[in-house]
C-alpha cells in the first residue's frame, strides 16, 4: 500500500478521496459517474471478462439490479456480483470496486426474498419501530447478496389517490411520511455504514403532484406547498436519519425539470437541506431532458444540463453520460471541477461503505437470510397491522362457532393479487412476459437468454382463502368461488358465488386490484386512473352477495386507493389494505377472527368520488368546505373515510387535553388520558393534531404533528405524552422564512383527523424564531 493511501483502511475517508481522484483519468472518472444493467456484464454462460472490457474499460460505477432482474437464486446471485467485483477490483488499473442497486420498497424485489406489505401497507401501521424493524430484514437480504444500494424508500407525499404510484409511499401527510420514512433509512443504513446499504430518497420532488395524477406530468406547486409538504420528509429524512443517496423526480416543477434543475437539486436540495451525498439519476431521467422535457437539444446537452444541475449517477445505464459527456468535457462545455465534486461524492460512498476492504460476500451462505421463519412473521405481523376497520356493525370479529364460510371475490386466492408493484415477480412481468402488452419504450435491461429471464417465481404466498381456512374452527366448511375477475365485464361467475354464499354464516368478498407495470395491470408505476371505482364488476358481485342477506365482510386489497361508498353502503364490515404481502392471507384471517386486534389507520384519505380529488388531511383553511352551503350541488364536501381512521374491536375514552406550555424556542408537552372501555384488549393509535389560529400566512386548519400507539386490556388507562418543539410548528412566512410566531395554538387529540376527542388551546410567548427545514424535531411520545 505504500504510495497508494487511497488502499489504505487506516487513512481518512477524504484523503483517501482525494489521493485515488488525483490518480484518475478523464475516463476513469466518467465511468464513475456511469451504471450497466448485469446483463451486459454476462452471456449465456455467465460473467463475460470480453463483455465487461466492451462496455466498461475504464471501471465502472454501478450496476444495476443483479437479482431483481433475473431469476437468480440468492447463492447465484450473489456468485455473479463476486464475478463482478473481482474483475473490477482486480483487472482494472485502479481497482475501483462496483455498486450494486437493487430495488425494495415492499421487500427486496429478488427471488426468493421475504415479500412483505407494500409502503402504503406500511403507512397504515402508524408503526415507526415496526417499519424500521422491517426495513432491517429487508438490510439482511440486501447484504447478504452484495447489494450496498437501494432504491427506496419513496418519501413522495401522496396527494392525489388517481396517481399509480400512490401504493409506494407511506401516505398523504408529510409529518407521517417523514417519520416513517426517516425508520426506513435507519433499518437499511444501519448503526455501521460498512454494514449497511446506502438508502435511497425518491423523488425529489413534487412527484405526487402532477397534473391529473398522471405519472411524469407537470407539476404546478408553490414555494411554500413544495416545501412545507412535499420536501419536508426529505429534509427529516437527511437530518434525522443520515439518508445517504437521493433521486430525482421525473416531473418538472414550475416548468424545472428537477433532473436538469440547479435551483432543484442545488439551491434547495443542497444549500437548504444541506444534502452531501450523491444523487442518482431515476431511470432514463438524464435522456428525457431531451426526449420528454424539451430543455435539452441532444444527449449531450442533456448531460451537461444534468450533471451541472447536481445528478452524479446516471441509471440504470451509462448513455448521456458516456461519450456524450466525454465530448462536452473535451470541449469545455463542463468544467472538471464539477466532475470531479460528482465523482468525490461516489468514491466517498464507496469507502464509507468499506467496499476497498471488502468488496466481496460469502455467496455460500446467501440464502440463509432469506425468507426466514422470523422473517415471515414480520411479514404477517406487519401485515396485520396494516389492516384498517373501515366499517363494522358488528359482523366482526368471525366467531370460532361458525360452520360455513363462503369466501369469494377475484382477491380471495390469487398470490399474485397480493403484490405490488415492485414485488418481484409484479414488478418484472414485463421482462418474462411475451413483451405484447409492455408499453413501447419502457425503460428496462436489454434483451436477454432465458439463463437470466426472470419469470413468476413466489415465495409461499397466503391468500386469504388459505388463511381463512387455516384460522378456522376444524369443522368449519370453509367454501371458495372467484365470482369475476378484476377487470372486464363478465358477470358469469357471480351467480355461483352468490348460490355459495347464500348457504353459509358469513361471506367475506376479497376484492381490489392487480399492482404492476404491464397493461393489464390496473395500479402501479405508469397505471394512472381517472376513475377510483373499483374496476371490472366487482362492485356487481359485492352487492349481488349482500343481497343474499348474509352477513357480508368485504376486504378491498389494492395499492389505488378506492371510492367505497357503493360497498359501504351494503356490507356489514369493510376492510381496507394496500398489498399485504406474502404473509397477507394469514395476516387477514388474524384480524377478522379477533386474534389480532385491529389497529391499522388510513395513511390516505377515502373520497366519496373522483370529483372530490384533491381531497386529504391537513389543507390550508377553507379547504375543506365551499362557500355558502358548506358543500356540492351533488355530494358532501367531507371524505367517506378521513386520514387516520379506523375501527378496533373495543372502544377507547379519551380524557382531558393538558398542555405544559414551553414558548416560541422552549418544547411544550402535551397529554392525554386514554382508556380502555370496552371489553377486549386493543389498541389505539393517538393522533395528536395542531393548528396555528392567527397567522401570516394561510396555515392548515388542522396539521398532524404526532402519534403514538397504546396498547390496554379492558379497562385500563395510560397517559400519553407528547413532546412538542416549536420547529415543529413552524411555517414558510411571507418573506419564504420558515419560522414560528407567537400567539395561540389550538391542539387536539383524537382517533382520527375527523374523530377529534379532547382540544385544549394555549398561548406561546416570545419573539419570531426561525426554524429551517433541517432543524424539524419530530415529536416524540411517550406513555405512563
Amino acid at each position: 500500500m505504500a504510495g497508494e493511501p487511497y488502499r489504505d483502511p487506516q487513512v481518512g475517508i477524504e484523503e483517501r478521496v482525494d489521493d485515488l481522484l488525483g490518480r484518475m483519468t478523464v475516463e476513469e472518472k466518467i465511468a464513475q459517474l456511469g451504471s450497466v444493467w448485469f446483463t451486459s456484464l454476462v452471456d449465456d454462460e455467465g460473467f463475460s471478462r470480453e463483455r465487461a472490457r466492451a462496455v466498461a474499460p475504464a471501471g465502472l460505477g454501478e450496476v444495476a439490479r443483479i437479482s431483481g432482474a433475473s431469476a437468480l437464486l440468492p447463492q447465484d446471485s450473489a456468485e455473479l456480483l463476486n464475478q463482478i467485483q473481482r474483475y473490477f477490483v482486480e483487472e482494472t488499473r485502479l481497482g475501483i470496486p462496483v455498486l450494486a442497486h437493487e430495488e425494495a420498497t415492499g421487500g427486496f424485489s429478488a427471488r426468493g426474498a421475504t415479500v412483505f406489505p407494500q409502503s402504503l401497507a406500511l403507512g397504515a401501521t402508524f408503526d415507526a419501530e415496526l417499519v424500521e424493524e422491517v426495513a432491517s430484514t429487508i438490510r439482511e437480504q440486501l447484504l447478504a447478496v452484495g447489494a450496498r444500494h437501494c432504491l427506496a424508500p419513496v418519501l413522495d407525499v401522496a396527494r392525489d389517490p388517481r396517481w399509480g404510484r400512490v401504493e409506494e409511499t407511506f401516505g398523504e401527510d408529510p409529518v407521517l411520511v417523514g417519520e416513517l420514512g426517516s425508520a426506513y433509512v435507519r433499518g437499511l443504513q444501519g448503526d455501521d455504514p460498512r454494514r449497511g446499504v446506502l438508502a435511497t430518497g425518491k423523488h425529489f420532488v413534487g412527484h405526487t403532484a402532477s397534473v391529473g395524477g398522471r405519472n411524469h406530468a407537470p407539476v404546478q406547486l408553490g414555494p411554500r406547498d413544495l416545501r412545507e409538504i412535499h420536501a419536508e420528509p426529505f429534509a427529516v429524512a437527511i437530518a434525522r436519519a443520515g439518508l445517504a443517496t437521493m433521486m430525482n423526480a421525473y416531473v418538472s416543477v414550475d416548468g424545472l425539470p428537477c433532473a436538469g434543475s440547479r435551483s432543484i437539486l442545488g439551491d434547495l436540495l443542497r444549500d437548504e437541506l444541506g444534502f452531501a451525498g450523491p444523487v442518482v439519476a431515476d431511470y432514463d431521467a438524464v435522456s428525457l431532458l431531451a426526449t420528454y422535457h424539451g430543455v435539452a437539444a441532444d444527449k449531450r446537452d442533456a448531460a451537461i444540463r444534468a450533471l451541472s444541475a447536481g445528478i452524479d449517477v446516471e441509471l440504470p445505464e451509462t448513455d448521456c453520460y458516456g461519450a456524450p459527456l466525454a465530448a462536452a468535457i473535451a470541449e469545455g462545455l463542463v468544467p472538471l471541477e464539477t466532475v470531479d465534486a460528482a465523482v468525490r461524492r461516489v468514491l466517498r460512498a464507496k469507502f464509507a461503505l468499506g467496499l476497498f476492504e471488502q468488496p466481496f460476500v460469502d455467496a455460500a451462505e446467501a440464502a440463509r437470510a432469506f425468507d426466514a421463519p422470523a422473517h415471515r412473521s414480520l411479514a404477517r405481523r406487519a401485515a396485520a397491522r396494516g389492516i384498517v376497520v373501515l366499517h363494522n356493525t358488528g359482523v366482526l370479529p368471525l366467531s370460532t362457532r361458525l360452520r360455513r364460510i363462503a369466501v369469494v371475490g377475484p382477491a380471495a386466492d390469487d398470490r399474485r393479487l397480493l403484490q405490488g408493484d415492485y414485488h418481484y415477480p409484479a414488478s418484472q412481468e414485463i421482462s418474462y412476459g411475451d413483451g405484447s402488452d409492455a408499453a413501447e419504450g419502457w425503460p428496462g435491461p436489454p434483451p436477454r437468454t432465458d439463463r437470466w429471464r426472470p419469470g413468476p417465481h413466489f415465495t409461499e404466498h397466503v391468500t386469504p382463502l388459505a388463511g381463512i381456512r387455516a384460522r378456522a374452527a376444524a369443522d368449519c366448511e370453509v367454501l371458495h368461488a372467484r365470482g369475476c375477475d378484476v377487470t372486464g365485464s363478465d358477470t358469469s361467475e357471480i351467480p355461483a358465488a352468490v348460490d355459495l354464499a347464500r348457504g353459509c354464516d358469513v361471506a367475506v368478498v376479497v376484492v381490489g386490484g392487480r399492482s404492476g407495470f404491464s397493461l393489464w395491470s390496473t395500479v402501479g408505476e405508469a397505471r394512472d386512473a381517472a376513475s377510483l371505482r373499483l374496476t371490472g364488476v366487482q362492485e356487481e358481485l359485492i352487492r349481488a352477495v349482500s343481497a343474499t342477506g348474509v352477513p357480508t365482510v368485504v376486504v378491498v386489497t389494492s395499492g389505488r386507493v378506492h371510492t367505497l361508498a357503493e360497498v359501504a353502503d351494503v356490507c356489514g364490515a369493510l376492510l381496507w389494505a394496500a398489498p399485504l404481502g406474502e404473509e397477507g392471507g394469514a395476516a387477514l384471517a388474524d384480524v377478522l377472527f379477533g386474534a389480532v386486534e385491529p389497529s391499522g389507520r388510513l395513511p390516505v384519505t377515502l373520497p366519496r368520488a373522483v370529483g372530490q380529488v384533491p381531497l386529504h388531511a391537513g389543507h390550508r383553511a377553507g379547504g375543506g368546505t365551499t362557500m355558502n352551503y358548506r358543500a356540492y350541488t351533488d355530494a358532501p364536501v367531507a371524505p367517506l373515510f378521513a386520514f387516520g381512521h379506523g375501527l378496533s374491536y373495543t372502544s377507547f375514552a379519551y380524557g382531558d387535553l393538558r398542555i405544559d406550555a414551553g414558548d416560541t424556542e422552549q418544547p411544550l408537552r402535551v397529554s392525554v388520558e386514554i382508556a380502555n372501555a370496552g371489553p377486549r384488549n386493543g389498541e389505539e393509535v393517538v393522533q395528536l393534531y395542531a393548528r396555528d389560529v392567527v397567522a401570516s400566512v394561510a396555515r392548515p386548519e388542522r396539521q398532524l404533528i404526532g402519534f403514538a400507539r397504546v396498547a390496554l386490556e379492558p379497562g385500563a388507562s395510560r397517559t400519553v405524552h407528547f413532546d412538542v418543539h416549536p420547529s415543529r410548528l413552524a411555517f414558510y412566512d411571507e418573506e419564504l422564512r420558515r419560522v414560528v410566531e407567537p400567539g395561540e395554538f389550538r391542539f387536539e387529540a383524537g382517533a382520527s383527523s375527523d374523530d377529534i376527542r379532547c382540544t385544549a388551546a394555549v398561548t406561546l410567548d416570545g419573539d419570531v424564531v426561525a426554524y429551517p427545514l433541517t432543524s424539524i424535531v419530530p415529536t416524540a411520545a411517550s406513555v405512563s
